[in-house]
């Protein structure tokens, strides 16, 4: 063991600034933070290259007095806190006195600061935890920090920083969730140049989450309060059909200060219960009041995490809050007109509010659909294979959903009509041209072959593999009965079918075909700021699926198009989910983006639970599953038949016992 020495001061800084200073957004986080500290109502960070060639933070705060500048710079130096006793009842974003010193021990560091009433400001300038110079200067009230050449004595630290793109995304990020802490403080950000984001700091806070969320998104927000002897919870949640594909559009803060807390989210979550669709989550900004004395802030070097006390009791009332609030909308409405949300004269007042602002926004100006108007589709009409004269009769392109008979007078339905065309002789049955698949709208002119399954060198294998099912009824709509030589089988019909359409949809969107059906009116997709720079980033993955957007304004994108095997209806919907995957997933290749647009299309064109077929269409759907390379499993693993053989049945009914004397001996001489 070498001889034990003390650490140089400058080492002993950049060593601890590994823990604070990870990246650009660390930088900006801090020196943010320390502004809203100083009383700051307006900041504004100006940032160049990612924050790799420069990162600026401008604000109107306090400022520091001319004897303390030089002290600011020293480890542990902070005016926050002053005892032991402070420190457990914390009510500043900092508190440490690290963050100055880690920054100036890793890059360049230009300070301009003054206080009211002061004749003149101070400026230094230190670099690698050296001053290199300090004088009077003129200034204004509040201060000026500049950061550049970040990393410059530990190049080490430059391998671990992601692509720029990457980077600015981690700033935008906790921009916007400063903001959203703090709605009452005006926040610009720039970068190289270019305006990405401002803030009115009006204390609105549903101003601020449409100006990163988008209008639209801002319209759907639903306020929430609660209250009990410890917590105070209020905020903004989005309605359940308003939701994304992550939980990182949920801010949590308390006493304005944000924090990730897995039990506080998952709070949020519960208080929608069944409301929201499995894999979805909701937008959500919620601020938590309660007394310092209830929260650790020094658990994380960051202080990203806090340890809370009475954390159980706070769980409670977030759900409770947020149940209680959704309660009372009518998610479900009356078929009455005003029921369907609120009135124009409302919509347009709020409208009035959200766009106050919008000027100061980066949001796009372009006409967004009302909350309760479908998006305009196209009316042209539809594609159908050039294969012969047309006959109104017999467009399959009328068949686009299982064929279900309620009445006599329904037999002679144009579907109908295109189902007896289809199953009139079983051996010349078409693998897709049954009505639960995709209509014919789907099928390219000319390249029929094209989507059907290549089972052609696998049929013998999956007959032997997959018995021949006879039907023999339907239980509670939703499960097939179905028998062979060695028992029976209990098929769900959902993912049965939808095995069926992932092995369709997987071939047909593989091959990427150039056929698109247009909008009538063009789509306009509002995004935030993150998630605009990362479909920016990713275009020619969404155009490698048939969406090709073009971008439109700061955060907008023009959708003028769709692959024509997109759903009639769902098309707006299908596109934003194609593109939430890739937001969340962000390294997402091209073959896993068809993958996972193979099984949403599978899912959204199977019959559901609860549908009534028909023998007809049952049996065409149990002579297409063998078909399968893989019948066995739905495309999410769950399975698609349960088999009861021959034994299990006699077994359930008593017709074979353990005892070594037979059952029909023991009782009588019945013949069974």
């Amino acid at each position: 063991m070498g001889k034990i020495h003390e650490l140089d001061t400058v080492l002993a800084d950049q060593i601890a600034a590994g823990e604070v200073i990870e990246r650009p957004a660390s930088i900006v986080k801090e020196l943010v933070e320390n502004a809203l500290d100083a009383h700051s109502q307006r900041v504004d960070i100006i940032v160049e290259n990612a924050g790799l060639d420069s990162i600026r933070v401008i604000d109107d705060g306090d400022g520091i007095a001319s004897d303390d500048v030089q002290l600011a710079f020293k480890r542990h130096a902070t005016s926050k806190i002053a005892s032991r006793k402070d420190l457990f009842k914390v009510q500043t974003m900092g508190f440490r006195g690290e963050a100055l010193p880690s920054i100036a021990s890793v890059a360049d560091v230009k300070m301009v600061t003054a206080q009211a009433g002061q004749d003149a400001g101070t400026q230094i300038h230190i670099r690698g935890g050296k001053t290199l110079e300090e004088k009077p200067a003129a200034a204004r009230q509040g201060t000026d920090v500049r950061v550049t050449d970040l990393f410059f004595n530990t190049p080490a630290r430059l391998k671990y920083l992601k692509s720029p793109q990457t980077e600015l995304t981690r700033i935008t990020d906790i921009i916007n969730r400063l903001a959203l802490a703090n709605p009452a403080v005006a926040f610009s950000f720039t970068h190289n140049g270019k305006e990405i984001f401002r803030s009115a700091g009006n204390d609105n806070l549903q101003q601020v989450i449409a100006a990163i969320y988008g209008i639209k998104a801002g319209r759907k927000m639903l306020p929430i309060a609660g209250q009990d002897d410890d917590f105070t919870v209020s905020g903004f949640v989005s309605l359940p059909e308003l939701t994304r594909a992550s939980r990182q559009y949920i801010t949590i803060t308390i006493n304005h200060r944000y924090i990730r807390n897995f039990e506080l989210t998952k709070a949020i979550i519960q208080g929608y219960e069944s409301k929201l669709m499995v894999g979805r989550y909701p937008i959500a900004v919620v601020n938590i009041d309660l007394d310092p004395v209830l929260v650790d802030v020094n658990v994380h070097p960051a202080k990203r995490e806090v340890r809370l006390s009475k954390e159980a009791q706070l769980t409670k009332l977030i759900a409770r809050t947020i149940r209680q609030r959704i309660a009372s909308e009518n998610l479900i409405p009356d078929i009455s007109p005003d029921a369907f949300g609120p009135s124009a004269d409302e919509i347009a007042a709020l409208d009035q509010r959200l766009n106050e602002a919008a000027g100061h926004y980066q949001v796009s100006s372009a006409p967004n659909p009302r909350p309760n108007e479908a998006a305009p589709q196209s009316t042209q009409p539809a594609i159908r294979p050039n294969n012969g004269p047309a006959d109104a009769d017999a467009d399959d392109s009328q068949v686009a959903a299982p064929v279900v008979i309620h009445h006599v007078g329904e037999l002679d339905s144009p579907a109908m009509r295109a189902f007896d065309r289809h199953y009139q002789d079983e051996e010349t049955a078409q693998p897709f041209g049954h009505p639960l698949d995709a209509p014919a709208t789907n099928i390219r002119p000319g390249s029929a072959k094209n989507i059907e399954l290549d089972v052609h060198d696998k049929s013998d294998e999956s007959k032997r593999r997959f018995p021949d099912l006879q039907y023999i009824g339907q239980l509670q709509g939703t499960f097939l009965l179905a028998q062979a030589g060695d028992g029976l089988y209990i098929v769900d019909q959902h993912a049965a079918q939808e095995r069926i359409n992932y092995e369709r949809f997987r071939k047909e969107i593989g091959q990427v075909s150039s056929a698109q059906q247009a909008f009538l009116v063009p789509l306009v997709l509002n995004y935030s700021t993150v998630d605009a720079m990362t479909i920016n980033h990713h275009l020619d993955t969404l155009a490698g699926v048939g969406l090709n957007l073009e971008p439109f304004g700061q955060n907008s994108f023009i959708l003028r198009s769709h692959p024509t095997w997109f759903k009639e209806g769902q098309e707006e919907d299908t596109a934003r989910e194609m593109i939430e995957w890739l937001i969340k997933d962000g390294k997402i290749t091209v073959r896993d983006f068809r993958m996972k647009t193979a099984i949403m299309m599978s899912c959204k064109r199977a019959i559901k639970a609860n549908h009534h077929l028909d023998d007809r269409e049952a049996r065409a759907l149990l002579r297409r599953l063998p078909k399968c390379e893989n019948p066995f499993n739905c495309p999410h693993g769950r399975p698609v038949t349960v088999h009861f053989n021959d034994s299990d049945l006699e077994k359930m009914f008593k017709r074979i016992q353990d005892s070594h004397t037979p059952f029909a001996d023991e009782f009588d001489d019945h013949e069974f």
